[in-house]
């Protein structure tokens, strides 16, 4: 978001003041994410985690995401009125998955909130404060649901056996891997024909290596589980690289 808000033509202070505000925002979710799951964590053996491995307390891991929500607040109103309420909003919404949403079949909302909200913040932060551009917010709230299904994939299984049952645990391990390429090559397809102008060749190369990155993982990820949420990975960076090629018409 930093590196966008630069191509979007944001001064040095206000670059540094917008990622700052995305820095809490997502600081807090983390934490609160954290310290709301410890139980399941714990249970599931996550000792990756220092919450459940307990070398952080539950009530440490509260504070400190209590304290950064705190701190996000000023400064993504210091950003804009309307800029620091649609990241506002995107925050909320990731605590609202925390505490709530992850179990159910909207699991996937929070996360085109929130990722739909970061790159609108950063347009209307931007001098003149223009209105962003559909195709940014849409291509955001793609990325945002591919990035949903390739973080819970890994876990389906633990987060079945304690509960858990969000739009992928529902689907299951083989029909999250075969729909996860949908919405991240989709949103590569928006970056490339949505903003005004002919893409050219390279539009076309990197819609169809996005396509095949997707492709590949997914096949391989019938033996090698890890390499379905490798290639969302991969074709993830290709869309952020999109995003910031195409930073200046993003309003």
């Amino acid at each position: 978001m930093a590196a966008l808000a630069v191509t979007a033509g944001q001064g040095g202070p206000r670059c540094i003041l917008t990622a700052a505000a995305v820095l809490t925002g997502q600081l807090s979710a983390g934490w609160c994410n954290d310290a709301y799951d410890a139980h399941r964590d714990t249970a599931t053996g996550r000792h990756d985690k220092p919450v459940a491995a307990g070398t952080v307390s539950v009530t440490t891991a509260w504070s400190a995401a209590f304290l950064a929500l705190a701190l996000c607040v000023p400064l993504s109103l210091a950003c804009g009125l309307r800029a620091g309420a649609v990241h506002l909003g995107g925050v909320a919404a990731a605590w609202a998955y925390d505490l709530r949403l992850k179990a159910t079949v909207w699991s996937w909302a929070p996360y085109a909130v929130g990722f739909g909200s970061l790159p609108a913040f950063v347009a209307l932060g931007a001098p003149q404060h223009p209105w962003p551009a559909w195709w940014l917010v849409t291509a955001g709230a793609l990325l945002g649901i591919g990035a949903h299904l390739g973080d819970v994939l890994p876990d389906i299984g633990r987060d079945q056996a304690t509960g858990v049952r969000g739009w992928p645990q529902r689907l299951g391990t083989r029909n999250t891997r075969l729909l996860l390429p949908v919405p991240l090559v989709a949103a590569s397809a928006i970056l490339v024909m949505g903003p005004a102008g002919s893409p050219g060749g390279w539009g076309v190369a990197a819609i169809t290596a996005a396509s095949a990155v997707s492709v590949a993982g997914m096949m391989l990820g019938r033996r090698w589980e890890q390499a379905a949420f490798a290639s969302a990975v991969c074709v993830a960076a290709m869309d952020v690289a999109l995003l910031l090629l195409r930073g200046t018409s993003i309003a």
